[in-house]
């Protein structure tokens, strides 16, 4: 009997030593300006399963307060402290270009909720490590300036952030707008915490543009379009998928009325065809967060992250054949897991990475919407 009880014990402690937690870092900005945006990141993640292939997932969750600096003491902790086996996050721009270099040097797997282009490009040895799961500027700015041609516009004018966000964004814009044959009449900028931007809004009324872009995200993205609202500059406003979130639209109220962008089809999910490839899990997220976070809740946000969930959750077991949780060659393995995601399904298209382009997305991961009747409506 006692023989049996300590074998019975012996097979549980080999059981336990063959098994280690996967460590799953989390950066989000789920207080600051980018709140709106980071808090459904994190409730998406919430959902995610407690194992995977046998193994626990731990998730450690920090906040960044939409600051780059504290995105960057954050992923020093995970990567230094507490040996994070991939990093998912974090949600804005600039916060996530300062996390690279700490990325690079901690050797971490790393998939962005940031939307720049220039967080996986151009590839080189630092971007190695970096991913994301939100399409590139440059695809979404070429399916808006062509919707602004066939709809008549021929000048435009601009407004975004001062910071890598609305950088990137005036660069997408300046090339689609020139390839679609729209003039690019004036660029304004303005901070995420800015109370007023009317001079820059009668310098663009100035100018007499045909429409106007927006190159903002979360609730800051409304003062411009309500500004020119007060003004009665009644022109077509293009915004970014940075607008694609209930807090926009409260604070934007009214006046976001008409609004256009380009974004993942997940916001749209139940006026997708049944034969588009995204929309079973898309309605499927929606179905699941609206049940733990409320109905109407669902946004691109959570959109984003569970994404990054179905790729890390994907090359898990990838890597377990060949490396161990919590080692560099699992962090590795892992990496190059999610490097060789072909036809992978998302909430938003299908994905189909290579070694130089760590976004994967095409065409079906993109779609015209507007606001109509405060809600979002698919542009046929």
């Amino acid at each position: 009997m006692l023989g049996k009880l300590l074998l019975a014990l012996w097979l549980a402690l080999v059981s336990m030593l063959a098994h280690a937690d996967i460590n799953v870092g989390v950066i989000l900005s789920l207080t600051g300006p980018a709140a709106s945006l980071g808090i459904p990141e994190k409730n998406a993640l919430t959902l995610a399963p407690k194992l995977v292939a046998g193994e626990k997932i731990n998730l450690i969750i920090l906040d960044d307060a939409s600051d780059p600096t504290n995105a960057v003491t954050n992923a020093k902790k995970l990567v230094g402290v507490d040996k994070a086996d991939v990093i998912l996050g974090t949600t804005t721009t600039g916060a996530a270009l300062a996390m690279i270099e700490t990325i690079y040097e901690g050797k971490t797997p790393t998939i962005s909720l940031a939307s720049s282009s220039r967080v996986t490009g151009p590839m080189d040895e630092k971007r190695y490590w970096m991913f994301k799961t939100i399409q590139n500027e440059a695809d979404m700015a070429e399916l808006t300036a062509d919707h602004m041609r066939r709809n008549g516009v021929k000048k435009l004018g601009f407004i975004g952030f001062s910071d890598a966000y609305g950088d990137s964004w005036a660069d997408s814009m300046t090339k689609a707008c020139a390839a679609a044959g729209v003039e690019l009449v004036g660029i304004e900028r303005y901070g995420r915490t800015d109370t007023s931007v009317t001079a820059q809004i009668l310098k663009i009324m100035s100018l007499k543009p045909d429409a106007v872009f927006v190159a903002g995200s979360g609730t800051p993205a409304a003062l411009p379009q309500k500004t020119m609202a007060e003004r009665g500059f009644k022109v077509p406003v293009y915004q970014t998928y940075g607008i694609a979130n209930n807090d926009f639209l409260r604070v934007a109220g009214k006046d976001a009325e008409g609004s256009m962008f380009a974004i993942a089809p997940f916001l749209v999910a139940d006026q997708l065809a049944d034969s588009h490839p995204a929309k079973k899990n898309a309605l499927d997220l929606i179905a699941r967060y609206e049940s733990g976070f409320g109905a109407g809740s669902a946004s691109i946000f959570a959109s984003n992250a569970w994404d990054a969930w179905i790729l890390v959750e994907r090359a898990i077991p990838v890597a377990l054949k060949t490396a161990k949780p919590g080692t560099p060659e699992f962090r590795k393995a892992l990496r190059d897991a999610i490097e060789s995601a072909r036809e992978t399904v998302t909430t938003q298209g299908v994905i189909n990475m290579t070694p130089t382009d760590h976004v994967g997305y095409d065409q079906r991961a993109r779609v015209m919407v507007k606001v109509k009747d405060g809600k979002w409506q698919l542009v046929k």
